[in-house]
């Protein structure tokens, strides 16, 4: 059994590791608000886009801009994933990666081969230890994402379609479904067949199980999206008067050039949505290790008072037998 000084020692160590854990927590409370701002400015755009390529769509006969050819069968594929630069985050990085691996693994058993995109260093780290070649990588940007980044990447894939050195386009990163859980996602960007976007779910946020900071931070998103989306509303509805639209000059050469800009939005869109789940699940990991820190300590007290007590009773013990034995004397 540990003596008391050593029990001391790690009473101390668990609680200085507590007090880390516990103003990490503090501090990816805070930037979940943050992350969450940004997807909430780029929200009304990204809806507006959606909305204006359905109506040239819904007006156009037969689109033939060649970002909507779908290839078959399909040989390359350009595989975009999106991690984290930093760990102590749970299952964040190894969900995305595992998902990323499992569909690579797959696309080659049918003698497809992937284009590997890597944003992160975690996930650079992983396809460099897997010794799987990547063709474009970014790192220190996982927080804070920039529309420079969403372009390249978008320049790169949309070049490589069009050029026909890949057949198709898919992202893999987590989905912030709340400020507490994330969704592993993956999403055909080219062709575009849908025009889409995931929205951080407004009643979701509001009925997690948190600690008090972490209410205010998802009363506070709660808050961020409803503003959102009335704005895309607004924006909506102004958007659909009656009555035909003319197009200069002309349907297709309009829905050419929104296209790249909607490939473009859709990337920084997710790559938005990934730092606001980095966040969100380096809080659930610091609150979960917090946690488990004031329960070692709780234990570690209770062995080091039966420890003390033990020792106090030996002594007792001995200096009672050592009277009795003088007294035989």
């Amino acid at each position: 059994m540990p003596n008391l000084r050593d029990i001391k020692k790690r009473i101390n160590s668990v609680e200085s590791t507590k007090q880390i854990t516990r103003t990490m927590e503090m501090v990816a409370t805070a930037k979940i608000r943050r992350a969450t701002e940004r997807i909430v400015a780029s929200t009304p755009y990204a809806m507006a886009m959606v909305e204006v390529l359905e109506a040239i769509a819904n007006r156009s006969a037969a689109p033939a801009s060649p970002l909507l050819k779908v290839r078959t069968p399909i040989r390359r594929i350009a595989l975009i994933v999106v991690t984290s630069d930093r760990g102590l985050a749970g299952g964040f990085n190894s969900n995305v990666l595992r998902a990323a691996d499992k569909f690579i693994a797959a696309k080659r058993a049918e003698g497809i081969e992937c284009d590997i995109v890597a944003c992160g260093k975690k996930a650079i780290g992983y396809f460099k230890y897997r010794k799987l070649p990547v063709a474009l990588a970014f790192r220190d940007q996982s927080a804070d994402p920039q529309i420079s980044q969403a372009r390249e990447i978008a320049t790169m894939a949309i070049d490589s379609f069009i050029k026909e050195k890949v057949d198709q386009v898919v992202v893999f990163y987590n989905h912030a479904k709340n400020v507490a859980d994330q969704v592993v996602t993956s999403d055909v960007i080219l062709p575009v067949e849908k025009v889409e976007y995931h929205e951080i779910g407004e009643e979701e946020a509001t009925t997690v199980h948190l600690d008090e900071s972490a209410k205010a931070a998802a009363a506070a998103t709660s808050a961020l999206m409803a503003e959102a989306k009335s704005s895309s509303r607004g924006v909506t509805s102004a958007g659909e008067a009656q009555g035909d639209f003319d197009y200069e000059p002309g349907a297709d050469e309009v829905l050419d050039a929104l296209l790249p800009s909607y490939v473009e939005t859709r990337i920084f869109y997710a790559l938005l949505d990934s730092a606001a789940g980095e966040q969100g699940a380096r809080r659930k990991a610091m609150k979960s290790a917090t946690d488990n820190a004031t329960e070692m300590v709780s234990t570690l007290t209770r062995i080091f008072n039966r420890a003390r007590q033990g020792a106090i009773t030996t002594e007792i013990t001995e200096i009672v037998g050592g009277a009795a034995a003088l007294e035989e004397e």
